[in-house]
């Protein structure tokens, strides 16, 4: 077969998938919800996660975790827990007692009901990047503070891909607006650009109490139907080593009052706020997260929590945070196996320490993706669109890491592992036998379209046929996605008066100046 039938032919392919897709700027996979199919990589013997547990206990009885929460404080005091100061000690039976009424699944119902979300079992959701404070794309090629139009598109984006299946913290923090205010900007744009479970940051009563008003008013839920089951939900990050602080804690406890879910996840990072040891890191971050739940469960038994991971290691040179590192996806493996060990969901994240969307970019979030996928992980924090250790938020990034999540939910469809008589086809191979080819027979026709995973990014011509296209490397062909995708984007439908009764509460609460700050 020559270059010019070859490229011909392909061309004949991509002209296919443009004719199906129709007037979408991209042919991606419907929206689904994947099931983890395969089984968990456990590190760890039965030895080791008794020894992990045994460690977390141990911090948790003979070290204890400061608590910067009076209410807190007076909880566990009240619970019958040794608090000295601000310092609480908890006994391994206490604490195994309230994580134990935590439920292993649950559900989050946005806005679109369809769009709900099954936490725990055998789920795997992915999640938007969060909370970075800058941008970068290639039309600016450099590194600047977000905006609220920044922040739209990368909603807008979050909207768009069917694999995004919750819309974290701000997909970049726009600082144009001002602190006291931001959350309301921010979660109208939210709740009007996308359709998606979301998010509260627990940074004050504030800011908790009116986003879950506002998720209530779009959801167009009395008061009692929104506190019936989860409809939202907030992330809480240690601030290790072995200390919850003032604001989240509140939130959390406001929430869990609520029914709305927590995760909880420390940020213990191995060298420096965690032992440099992987597994003494895991054992810090287990204890962290644990007295939290603990605390929440006591409060409201029954009330949604995730055990989340963010242990990875610095850079021993420079101090730098490191991501996607061979370590990183040890220790989410092994905080799977205690995440089942204490019938906890997981939360995991999708992260790389690279700059800009380059190779380095995609291999660190690649490994830490499939990590997510073979520890277990239920909730994917920071899926698509994550940079520079969490302080870039890139479109082009968001972009190609769809790709990556697109290829994952391919590999967890049942139908690829199928082992029926069709899939056997051992009257196609007869009928090839030896010497033919199995291009045009019927066996083939009949499943050709759907057969293999199609990538919308990846260009799969050969090097002279991409030249003659004008050699155009992976970021710009996603540069260029997200122009169109952006220009064409249609918001999802909300109903005329919730749409109006948000905008008044909006308006509302900035006229009574919102959350206070100190400027």
């Amino acid at each position: 077969m020559t270059t010019e039938t070859r490229t011909r032919k392909r061309g004949g392919g991509r002209a296919g998938a443009a004719a199906r897709r129709g007037d979408a700027v991209i042919e991606q996979m419907p929206w689904s919800v994947p099931r983890n199919i395969d089984r968990p990589i456990e590190p760890l013997g039965p030895e080791g996660v008794a020894a992990i547990h045994d460690g977390a206990m141990r911090i948790l009885e003979e070290i204890g975790i400061v608590f910067l929460n009076d209410e807190a404080l007076e909880i566990f005091k009240e619970a019958g827990c040794k608090v000295v100061g601000d310092r609480v000690h908890l006994d391994r039976e206490f604490v195994m007692e309230m994580v134990a009424k935590a439920p292993s699944e649950f559900t989050i119902t946005p806005r679109n009901p369809d769009r709900t979300l099954p936490v725990g079992g055998d789920h795997i959701l992915f999640g938007n990047v969060s909370s970075p404070p800058n941008y970068w794309d290639m039309s600016l090629n450099a590194k600047v503070a977000g905006t609220r139009e920044q922040c739209q598109n990368l909603l807008k984006l979050t909207q768009y891909f069917n694999c995004i299946h919750f819309a974290g913290g701000y997909p970049v923090e726009p600082v144009d607006i001002h602190a006291s205010v931001r959350h309301l900007d921010v979660l109208y744009d939210k709740l009007t650009l996308t359709d998606k479970a979301m998010h509260a940051y627990s940074l004050g009563k504030e800011r908790v109490e009116d986003v879950m008003e506002m998720v209530r008013i779009a959801g167009g839920l009395t008061h009692e139907e929104f506190e019936a089951r989860p409809h939202m939900y907030t992330n809480i990050n240690s601030t290790s080593p072995l200390k919850h602080d003032q604001p989240m804690i509140d939130g959390c406890l406001r929430l869990a009052r609520r029914g709305q879910a927590i995760v909880v996840t420390p940020f213990t990072l191995a060298g420096a706020m965690a032992p440099v040891t992987m597994s003494g890191a895991v054992a810090q971050s287990i204890a962290e997260s644990l007295s939290a739940i603990a605390l929440f469960q006591y409060v409201r038994p029954g009330t949604p929590c995730v055990i989340g991971t963010f242990t990875s290691n610095v850079d021993m040179k420079s101090g730098a945070p490191a991501f996607g590192t061979p370590e990183y996806m040890r220790s989410t493996q092994m905080t799977g196996q205690m995440a089942r060990y204490y019938g906890l969901p997981m939360r995991s994240s999708g992260v790389c320490a690279a700059n800009v969307p380059d190779g380095q970019a995609m291999w660190e979030t690649s490994n830490s993706l499939w990590a997510a996928v073979q520890s277990g992980t239920n909730m994917v924090y920071h899926a698509a669109g994550w940079l520079e250790g969490g302080l870039i938020a890139s479109p082009e990034k968001f972009i190609m890491d769809c790709e990556i999540l697109q290829q994952i939910q391919r590999y967890m469809q049942p139908e690829v592992i199928s082992t029926g008589p069709e899939d056997i086809a051992l009257e196609a191979i007869r009928e090839v036998g030896n010497d033919g080819h199995f291009f045009g027979i019927q066996h083939t026709q009949d499943r050709y379209s759907t057969a293999f995973y199609q990538p919308y990014l990846s260009d799969w011509r050969n090097y002279e046929a991409w030249e003659a296209a004008g050699a155009v490397w992976t970021p710009e062909r996603a540069h260029n996605m997200f122009k169109e995708i952006i220009a064409r984007f249609e918001a999802p439908p909300l109903d005329v008066a919730r749409h109006e009764e948000l905008a008044d509460f909006v308006a509302r609460r900035k006229s009574e100046g919102g959350a206070p700050t100190d400027f």
